[in-house]
């Protein structure tokens, strides 16, 4: 049983299986979390499944007095929970592609590392997400004129995505030397991830959004990617140079910001549809690339 301590108070949950897609299990009035323990005991070994102890009368532990128990509040504390990757661990990139592209495998081949405890990364299941997505929106704060540590790292180790070698015995693991050899008789930096659809929503309080926004879609564009127009791709601050007491407050308020993070899931919605239906072209004509790198 884990734990975790939301404003109203705890909130406990049940978690088993480590590898694959998440599955979130909410139990119903006066019913515990453990109601859906046949149906984890069949999924968990290639899920990983979390079962919420909702406070709708038979958790455990107390919420606090003051707790918003209306259909808004539970609605406010189950989204909270679900959008909360507890335990999660993305390790860092380790560079293999500055010795050559092909040592940088599709997808990444660095991790786990026992010896050093290098066990339960992320990126496992992240990589699936990104090959199985047609379309990718981007929301995150601005921390020091940046994007937030967390997508920093999953930017990072997607290198591979850009370039990276899809057969791991090409270089018998790695090794240097035959990555080298690879690279040098000619190699096509395969885009692993083109064509798929891309938004954003950058949010910042004082400074750094429009870089964020802009170094975000050099990314994406970098990688292959389509953006779903100017729409999908916003830059705003919330409660410029207000406390951050408040910050919440003003961003209930600012209704036009919300209208607008709408339409960036909108337009993305709009242009994978077109791109399935096969519709979708870019401005840029199919170019053969002067550079592969």
């Amino acid at each position: 049983m884990h734990s975790v301590d939301l404003a109203s108070g705890p909130v406990e949950y049940h978690e088993s299986g480590r590898t694959g897609p998440t599955l979130v299990f909410l139990p119903g009035v006066f019913v515990g979390a453990t109601v859906w323990r046949h149906v984890i005991a069949d999924l968990r070994a290639d899920h990983r499944c979390i079962a919420v102890e909702m406070p709708l009368g038979a958790h455990r532990v107390p919420m606090n007095a003051d707790a918003d128990l209306s259909s808004r509040g539970l609605l406010e504390e189950t989204l909270i929970v679900l959008t909360s990757e507890f335990g999660r661990r993305i390790f860092p990139c380790k560079g293999c592609v500055s010795t050559a592209m092909p040592l940088c495998h599709w997808p990444c081949s660095c991790y786990p590392n026992p010896a050093l405890g290098q066990t339960g990364d992320w990126m496992n299941e992240l990589y699936p997400r990104w090959v199985a997505a047609h379309g990718v929106v981007v929301v995150t704060p601005v921390h020091w004129y940046m994007v937030t540590s967390p997508l920093k790292l999953m930017m990072d180790r997607l290198v591979c995505a850009d370039g990276g070698n899809p057969d791991v015995s090409s270089t018998h693991g790695k090794k240097a030397a035959e990555a080298k050899d690879l690279e040098l008789a000619g190699w096509d930096y395969p885009q692993h991830l083109a064509g798929r659809v891309y938004g954003m929503v950058v949010h910042g309080d004082v400074a750094g959004i429009e870089g964020s926004r802009r170094a975000l879609s050099d990314w994406m564009d970098w990688m292959g990617l389509v953006d779903a127009g100017a729409t999908a791709r916003i830059d705003r601050f919330i409660g410029y140079y207000g406390p951050y007491a408040t910050s919440h407050e003003a961003l209930d308020r600012d209704l036009g910001l919300q209208a607008e993070a709408r339409n960036v899931g909108r337009a993305v919605a709009h242009a994978v549809r077109e791109l399935r239906a096969g519709r979708l072209r870019q401005v840029q004509p199919d170019l053969e690339r002067p550079r592969m790198k």
